[in-house]
């Protein structure tokens, strides 16, 4: 009997090994999602022409006070029934107007001078929204210039079940265990070349990482700005190295990671199992 169960053992041992293999990002070395934040004219001009082209798909967080979704409304409609994502960056995109630099933050925008309840009353009314756009319920967060808290309160945590990651605005590279789905890192673009966006990717590939773009203006429209032609260059590079780079929307790479990360919580609880 020893001996079956630890042949039994080993055997969903190498079952896991080969699965989480297989799972190494959908199959593929890394994983890199495209976001774009502010509802800009030039995602819906530039950016989604250039994605659907490539037959690649981009996340894309919308606040229903920007011109650029109440005016195209339609717009949005049509490229989330092509696949891209419709995903949540709050209703009137606040921002904590005490920071320095901040100078340009409006008071009525003010995070620093929300509730905790206002907040999340504003994120679900703009679920709402979104639901009108793409008939879906599951969605993901990005943080308004990446503030998590109204004082000392996390805010996100007080709407847990309505979404299945958040994206927030740090610097990193991580595997596949070491995500946290609760504020993802993801790194802001603003003037970089064609090559050092691929240069981005390449790292990536190395580590075996997931890599998370943060766009705004893309050939104008906003400050923090990249060119047409250096976009081009990372869709081109993306398309052309499919077979290595896995390329969703980042709803579904949460998913992904999700899933993963549970079946490797489960694995470990399995190893730790002592054979009888």
């Amino acid at each position: 009997m020893k001996r079956i169960a630890f042949l039994c053992f080993f055997t969903l041992q190498g079952m896991l090994v080969a699965a989480q293999q297989k799972a190494m990002w959908n199959g593929k070395s890394c994983a890199v999602v495209l976001t774009y934040d502010d509802a800009l004219n030039v995602h819906l001009d530039n950016v989604i022409p250039a994605l659907d082209s490539a037959k690649l798909k981009g996340t894309f967080y919308l606040s229903g006070y920007f011109s650029g979704f109440r005016q195209r409304i339609a717009d949005w409609r049509k490229a989330a029934a092509t696949g891209h994502e419709m995903a949540n960056h709050t209703l009137f995109h606040p921002c904590i107007g005490q920071i320095p630099g901040r100078e340009w933050v409006k008071p009525e925008s003010n995070m620093g001078a929300y509730s905790v309840k206002r907040m999340v009353d504003e994120i679900r009314m703009m679920n709402v929204l979104l639901q009108t756009l793409d008939g879906k319920t599951q969605r993901t967060f990005a943080y308004p210039c990446g503030d998590t808290k109204i004082g000392d309160v996390a805010y996100l945590d007080q709407m847990k079940d309505d979404f299945v990651a958040a994206r927030g605005v740090t610097t990193e590279f991580l595997s596949l265990g070491q995500i946290n789905l609760s504020n993802v890192g993801a790194i802001g673009i603003n003037g970089q070349s064609g090559e050092e966006l691929i240069a981005l990717v390449k790292k990536a590939m190395e580590t075996k990482t997931l890599l998370v773009f943060l766009f705004h203006g893309v050939g104008g429209e906003h400050s923090l700005n990249v060119s047409l032609e250096a976009h081009r260059k990372l869709v081109l590079f993306l398309q052309q190295n499919q077979s290595q780079i896995w390329v969703a929307p980042f709803l579904e790479v949460a998913q992904f990671i999700k899933a993963s990360q549970q079946e490797n919580t489960k694995g470990k609880q399995i190893k730790t199992a002592s054979p009888k």
